[in-house]
């Protein structure tokens, strides 16, 4: 829940679809998307590294490591932002070797955080 001096950040669109590019998927000024990234993606720097980029690229959200060894990413913000989050973790770190990039759900109009954390 937030406060009240918080701002509340909406992405208002909505889709559920995999294998497919943000682009392909949604159009309009904001989006709020959960990806899951396969690969060497864990004990690489991986979440550090996407934390940065997101933030660099003003985005809201979180990283986080699953006990599968995929790494969960939930962006939401600019179009064009998620979409260049989207192709940079297809590199990720230098030590990482990413398979895979799912777009696992888009979200519809749900309030998102201010920052983006590492969980």
């Amino acid at each position: 829940m937030s406060r009240a001096s918080d701002p509340i950040v909406f992405c208002g669109f909505s889709g559920i679809k995999a294998d497919y590019t943000v682009s392909e998927m949604t159009s309009g000024a904001d989006k709020s998307v959960r990806f899951l990234v396969s690969g060497q993606v864990q004990g690489v720097f991986f979440r550090a590294a996407t934390q940065e980029q997101a933030s660099r690229l003003g985005l809201a959200g979180y990283v986080k490591n699953l006990h599968d060894g995929r790494v969960e990413v939930h962006a939401c913000g600019a179009s064009d932002s998620v979409e260049a989050l989207e192709r940079w973790l297809w590199q990720g770190t230098p030590n990482a070797q990413v398979d895979a990039v799912e777009v696992v759900r888009v979200y519809p109009g749900q309030p998102a955080p201010v920052s983006f954390d590492i969980r």
